[in-house]
């Protein structure tokens, strides 16, 4: 399996920021057979940066989307118009989920639209600090994964990549975040990986790509990527910084080697 090193810009950089960024990076990145590396710019950008990318070394993908393909829906847009510039859709980010109020059915009908266009959605899961508090983590987690993947057949679920994000671990909530511990993420990808083997069979559990989305900067990027669950990282402030961002791809190839050997 790829180990997939996924950049989320967010709300940074103008169209111009974007290309001149974008142009750094590939400068610096290698073509990996193992690794893919994926950067979400903002909507604005997409058209210029997809007619920029070296697909071999850096694809794109889309912040959101509208799951319907056409119509009257002011502002939005398709999974039908972003196919020809993306590879990728990320599903359910936090921000999406609890500053923009996005629903469940919002996000499982987001899959659905993202794999019925071509897309490998990223479906993002992960529980806030109070659920933590709690004990809710384990029922957080397996409803807003099995409720994303509700609308997807059986035989599709492992095209889909799951991205463990705890809203308790990510900078921009409102007050600094807190570090996931290499054992809090080994913990979490273990109750992914198991809820889907309960729901889907072993094959389909082993297949699914996991990543993990916590604050990631290069100094902690092995500690998670070393994770025997560990398919890969989804990253957001690290991934605006040319030397964070490329030095967690080479930290990412050398921990594949290792595996590999």
């Amino acid at each position: 399996m790829k180990t997939y090193i996924v950049g989320n810009w967010k709300m940074n950089f103008t169209v111009g920021e974007s290309s001149l960024y974008l142009h750094k990076l590939l400068g610096k990145i290698h073509s990996y057979r193992d690794i893919e590396v994926v950067v979400a710019p903002s909507l604005m950008a997409l058209q210029s940066l997809s007619l920029q990318t070296d697909r071999r070394k850096i694809k794109l993908a889309c912040q959101n989307f509208y799951y319907k393909d056409f119509g009257a829906y002011t502002g939005e847009v398709s999974v039908a118009q972003l196919r020809s510039l993306v590879d990728y859709a990320i599903v359910g980010h936090s921000e999406r989920r609890y500053i923009f109020n996005e629903t469940d059915k919002d996000i499982k009908m987001k899959v659905a639209s993202a794999l019925r266009g071509g897309l490998t959605p990223i479906l993002c899961v992960g529980e806030t600090e109070s659920e933590r508090t709690f004990g809710e983590t384990v029922d957080v987690i397996r409803d807003q994964l099995l409720g994303g993947l509700s609308d997807v057949a059986k035989e599709d679920v492992s095209k889909v990549i799951v991205a463990y994000e705890p809203v308790w671990a990510i900078s921009g909530h409102g007050k600094p975040a807190r570090v996931a511990s290499p054992l809090d993420v080994a913990d979490a990808l273990k109750i992914i990986r198991n809820i889907l083997k309960e729901t889907f069979g072993p094959k389909i559990a082993s297949e699914t790509p996991l990543l993990f989305g916590g604050s990631v900067r290069s100094l902690n990027a092995e500690s998670y990527l070393s994770i025997g669950d560990c398919n890969g990282l989804l990253i957001g402030g690290a991934s605006l910084i040319a030397p964070e961002f490329t030095d967690i791809i080479e930290i990412a190839k050398r921990v594949k080697n290792d595996r590999n050997y």
